[in-house]
C-alpha cells in the first residue's frame, strides 16, 4: 500500500521473487498428520504470518471491515477459543491424509485449538474454519410426519412433538488451489488467473504468491446436521442416509411453490431420521448455492423472464430463458460437493435422497458408493413446480433420462 500526497491510499499489485526474514508456517496439504500438514493461518494482524490468500469468514469479512472501520471492533482483536472445541468428536478419517479426497475445505478446520496449541503460544491467530455443536430442529413438516405415523417417536431423534435432535457442524471454505484445479480439469495458472480477473483484481496474491496454495474464497460453505449414530460410518450393517441440498431461500424460509426445494429438504430430514433410529446416520447437506450459484437476483429475472414470455411459463424454455440471464444454466460445479462427505468419513450412502444426476456422479466419482436413490413422493410436489420438474427432466438432471444402473436401485420416496 503506498500513500499519496492527499493522503488517500492505494493498493499496487506487487510480485514476491524473494522472501527475507521468517518465513510463515509452511502447508503441506494431505500430510500424515495436523503438524506436518501445517496451520491455514490468514491473519490480517500479522502479515508474516500468512500462508494463505483471503481471510477468514468468507462474505462475512466485508461485515468485519465495516466493524473496524466504524470502531465497533478492534483490528487486533483474536478469539479465545475456550470451551469451543466440538460438542461431538469427528475424524481424523484416512481421507484427511490424501491431497485428493479434500481440496475445498480445511478438515482439521474444528480442532484448531487442540492440534495447533503451540502455535497458538507463539502468537499466531489462527482461527477454525469448522464448528460442531448440538441442537434440535422443529419443523412443521417434520411434526405432521409423526402425526401421519410416517415418523415414530422414540423420545432421542424424534419426540413426540416432532422435534429432531442433531449435530450441527458450520463449514467455511479452503480451497487447496492445486486440488480445485486438478479436481475442475484445469491448470493452477489458469484458476488463479481467472479468479484474479474475474474478482476485479481483489486478490493480487492469486498472481504474486505462487508459493500460497490456499485460498479462502469470499464464498458461502456448508451447514450439516447429522442425525444419530456418527460411528456408523464404519459398520456396513447400519445404514446411512443422505441429502445434499443446494440453498433456495424462497422455498427453503418462505415456503414459494414454484420448486421442490423445502419439499424435498423436509423428505431428506425425515428418511434421515428414519435411519438415525434404525441404528445409523443421516445427513443434511446444506449448501450455500442460490439459485444454482446464480445469485437470488439472477433467478428472480428468470423468473419473471419465464412467466412474461409467450405461452407463460414452459418446461421447454425453462433452461434457455435462464441462459438468456446467466449465459449458463447452472454453475455449481458439484465436483467440490464430496469433499463435505470425506470429511465425515463416509465411503458409502445405502439411501441418497436426490435425483440428480450432477449430485450423484460427482460423489460416486469421488469413491464413495450409492447403493438406493430415493425421488421426491409425487403428492409433495406443489401444482406449480412441475414445470421445473419436467423441464430437469427432459435436460437429463434426473435418473429417468440416463441408463438404468443394473447396481443402483431407484426408489420413490417414502418407500424404506
Amino acid at each position: 500500500m503506498t500513500q499519496n500526497r492527499s493522503g488517500s491510499h492505494h493498493i499496487v499489485l506487487t510480485s514476491h521473487p524473494n522472501q527475507y526474514g521468517p518465513k510463515p508456517p509452511a502447508v503441506q496439504w494431505g500430510s500424515g498428520d495436523a503438524l506436518t500438514r501445517g496451520p491455514v493461518v490468514a491473519t490480517v494482524a500479522n502479515t508474516s504470518h500468512r500462508n494463505a490468500i483471503g481471510t477468514h469468514s468468507g462474505s462475512y469479512a466485508i461485515y468485519r471491515a465495516l466493524a473496524i472501520a466504524t470502531g465497533s471492533l478492534q483490528s487486533m482483536h483474536k478469539p479465545d477459543l475456550t470451551n469451543t472445541a466440538p460438542a461431538v468428536p469427528i475424524g481424523p478419517f484416512p481421507s484427511w491424509l490424501s491431497a485428493d479426497k479434500i481440496v475445498s475445505m480445511d478438515p482439521w478446520g474444528a480442532l484448531v485449538a487442540d492440534v495447533y496449541k503451540e502455535f497458538l503460544e507463539k502468537g499466531y491467530d489462527i482461527r477454525p474454519t469448522i464448528a460442531v455443536t448440538k441442537a434440535h430442529i422443529h419443523m412443521p413438516e417434520i411434526t405432521e410426519a409423526v402425526v401421519r405415523g410416517r415418523l415414530k417417536p422414540d423420545g432421542d431423534i424424534v419426540t413426540e412433538e416432532g422435534i429432531c435432535s442433531v449435530t450441527k457442524a458450520a463449514i467455511e471454505p479452503v480451497w487447496y488451489l492445486p486440488g480445485v484445479a486438478k479436481r475442475c480439469g484445469i491448470d493452477e495458472g489458469t484458476l488463479r488467473r481467472t479468479l484474479f480477473e474475474q474478482t476485479g483484481g481483489m486478490y493480487p496474491e492469486l498472481i504474486t504468491r505462487p508459493d500460497f496454495s490456499i485460498f479462502l474464497p469470499p464464498i458461502g460453505g456448508y451447514s450439516l446436521y447429522l442425525f444419530g449414530d456418527l460411528d456408523a460410518v464404519n459398520n456396513p450393517a447400519k445404514p446411512i442416509a443422505v441429502r445434499i441440498h443446494d440453498e433456495c431461500n424462497g422455498s427453503d424460509v418462505f415456503g414459494s411453490d414454484i420448486c421442490t426445494c423445502r419439499p424435498y429438504l423436509t423428505h431428506g430430514i425425515e428418511v434421515c431420521a428414519q435411519a438415525a433410529q434404525e441404528g445409523g446416520l443421516g445427513v443434511i447437506v446444506y449448501c450455500r448455492k442460490e439459485g444454482r450459484a446464480l445469485g437470488e437476483v439472477t433467478k428472480f429475472l428468470v423468473y419473471n423472464a419465464r412467466k412474461r414470455q409467450e405461452g407463460g411459463d414452459r418446461a421447454d424454455k425453462y433452461f434457455a430463458r435462464t441462459e438468456c440471464v446467466a449465459g449458463v444454466q447452472d454453475m455449481r460445479f458439484q465436483e467440490l460437493m464430496p469433499d463435505v462427505l470425506h470429511w465425515l468419513g463416509i465411503t458409502r450412502i445405502d439411501r441418497l435422497v436426490s435425483m440428480s444426476n450432477m449430485k450423484y456422479n460427482a460423489i460416486v466419482n469421488s469413491g464413495i458408493v450409492v447403493h438406493e436413490r430415493f425421488e421426491i413422493p409425487d403428492d409433495l410436489i406443489p401444482a406449480d413446480a412441475h414445470v421445473e420438474m419436467d423441464a430437469k427432466k427432459a435436460a437429463g438432471y434426473f435418473t429417468d433420462n440416463v441408463p438404468d444402473d443394473e447396481e443402483l436401485k431407484v426408489k420413490k420416496g417414502r418407500e424404506l
